[in-house]
């Protein structure tokens, strides 16, 4: 299966990742954070993806495509998909306080504190869902996508806890994804707990930065 990454980092620090961009109306991720945030979320989705069995991927594969609309796969037009989901999420986003990032072919979504989870919580603040809902008008379009959600946390707290909770907080968005209508095939779920810092733990600012869902969209060829 050819699959390129769409990176969505929800990040729970708006002080520590974001700048404001009087242009478009949209929050800026810092070069700094951006650049640390796709590092680590590729290797931890590289990870994961490395322990799934080739041939339940492919079953799994087919029953999305199944689901999609039109039934087949991408084919050579990777490009034009990938190009067309940026314009709509920029367009359902726009106002919204998120900044959108093109990197190669990754998207990057990065969202503030404000819209994610309170401390040490794994349920959805409610200022958040119509951000999720924005996200998902595009999901539900370009359909031929496998859905990563994964949790990561900061160093606070014992490593069991940890993972307890970024798994919790993953979790609460594929349950609220299903629960609009988004196909349960095309959502995996994983919590990496502390083991991907995308900064140094030592100070708040980096622990904020590592407290994050980040949901990957792996488009399917074949």
């Amino acid at each position: 299966m050819k699959i390129f990454i769409i990176s969505l980092i929800i990040c729970l620090a708006l002080s520590a990742c974001t700048t404001f961009d009087p242009y478009t109306g949209e929050q800026k991720v810092t070069n700094t954070a951006k650049g640390a945030g796709i590092g680590a979320g590729v290797a931890a989705v590289a990870a994961y993806l490395a322990n799934k069995n080739e041939d339940d991927i492919s079953k799994r594969n087919r029953r999305i495509l199944k689901a999609a609309a039109g039934g087949a796969a991408i084919g050579g037009g990777i490009g034009y998909y990938m190009d067309t989901q940026e314009a709509k999420l920029r367009k359902q986003l726009r106002g919204s306080g998120v900044s959108v990032e093109r990197d190669g072919n990754n998207i990057n979504l990065i969202m503030p504190s404000s819209i994610t989870f309170a401390s040490g919580n794994a349920d959805i603040d409610q200022s958040f869902l119509s951000i999720l809902d924005s996200v998902v008008l595009v999901l539900k379009e370009f359909d031929k996508t496998l859905i990563l959600v994964a949790g990561h946390t900061d160093s606070t707290g014992s490593d069991a806890l940890n993972q307890r909770l970024s798994e919790r907080r993953a979790q609460s968005v594929s349950t609220y994804f299903k629960a609009v209508g988004v196909i349960t095939d095309r959502i995996e779920v994983t919590g990496f707990g502390e083991t991907h810092p995308v900064a140094s733990n030592d100070t708040e600012a980096g622990k904020e930065l590592n407290r994050r869902v980040e949901i990957t969209l792996l488009p399917i060829t074949e």
